[in-house]
């Protein structure tokens, strides 16, 4: 029993685990998706499971608008995202290719000069097989 003088406390343990980001497993081979918009450029590699390494776009690069949708921008883009799959093991990668914009011929250049074996390189764009219902003609 404490005295009267003296003061008690409970110590409860109040400390939680420091759970830590998980790391994923370096991986050797993966896949590189890459959808080249008109106004931006998205590259995401990720392991053959589909789990996500690294990814990056034009905007994390440093363009802001209009300069975004250029050639440049996404070679850059490109280049940058490279050098982050690289850092984390990945050496054999699979291309995925979407999108109308100008990040489809910066993308071959790029590859080229990589280092990176590439097993292949697909062509993922949607196409219509005959879209959208027309809107009905016009009577006047």
């Amino acid at each position: 029993m404490p005295k009267a003088n003296q003061k008690t406390t409970k110590t409860k343990n109040t400390t939680k685990p420091t759970g830590s980001k998980s790391t994923p497993q370096l991986t050797t081979s993966g896949r590189m998706y890459i959808k080249a918009t008109f106004n931006n450029t998205l590259v995401t590699f990720t392991d053959d499971k589909g789990n996500v390494i690294s990814w990056t776009n034009t905007g994390s690069v440093g363009f802001k608008g209009t300069r975004k949708s250029t050639p440049y921008a996404a070679t850059t883009t490109i280049e940058e995202a490279i050098k982050k799959a690289k850092e984390k093991g990945i050496n054999s990668i699979q291309v995925y290719v979407k999108g109308p914009g100008p990040g489809r011929d910066a993308v071959l250049r790029v590859l080229r000069n990589s280092g990176l074996d590439i097993n292949m390189i697909a062509d993922v764009t949607p196409i219509p097989h005959n879209g959208c219902r027309p809107k009905k003609p016009r009577r006047a």
